[in-house]
């Protein structure tokens, strides 16, 4: 089973609550990075930076960011190097995104998707792997050249 690490700021909060005993449920190793608490001034990068760190050195395979729209979560999700972070609302995205573009973080948005979309969009973004075709590698190669400041 995969390890799966999980963070929501005060808009995804109790999305990210269902999502983990979810995750659990199912047999998951689920890393909460927070938050702990319902705290309504919290800011989201404070979650997910260290989550995103985590899923970029390997510490747990994946990763789920949550926030009031998912927006601000894959900004700064994709502010980390390694990551390749998506604000997924459908099920062909979610399975898609790893397959073709080795997508490793799924973010969604606490208030504009509930929770059993949540969890279907969650099942497929984890039993997807990447297809490792040679044209994707080829483009993940231009993402990681991109990082590293090359043209």
């Amino acid at each position: 089973m995969k390890t799966v690490g999980v963070a929501a700021d005060h808009g995804g909060f109790i999305l990210k609550e269902e999502i983990v005993a979810l995750l659990k449920a199912h047999g998951y190793s689920v890393k909460d990075f927070g938050a702990d608490i319902m705290q309504k001034d919290d800011d989201y990068p404070d979650f997910v930076v260290p989550l995103s760190r985590s899923v970029a050195s390997g510490e747990v395979e994946r990763g789920i960011a949550v926030c009031g729209s998912g927006v601000g979560a894959s900004i700064v999700a994709n502010k980390v190097p390694g990551i390749r972070a998506a604000l997924i609302f459908d099920i062909f995205s979610s399975h898609q995104g790893v397959e073709d573009d080795d997508m490793n973080l799924i973010c969604l948005g606490g208030r504009v998707v509930g929770r059993e979309l949540a969890w279907e969009l969650i099942q497929a973004f984890l039993n997807a792997e990447f297809s490792g075709a040679q044209r994707h590698r080829r483009r993940l190669g231009k993402m990681t050249a991109l990082e590293k400041g090359d043209p």
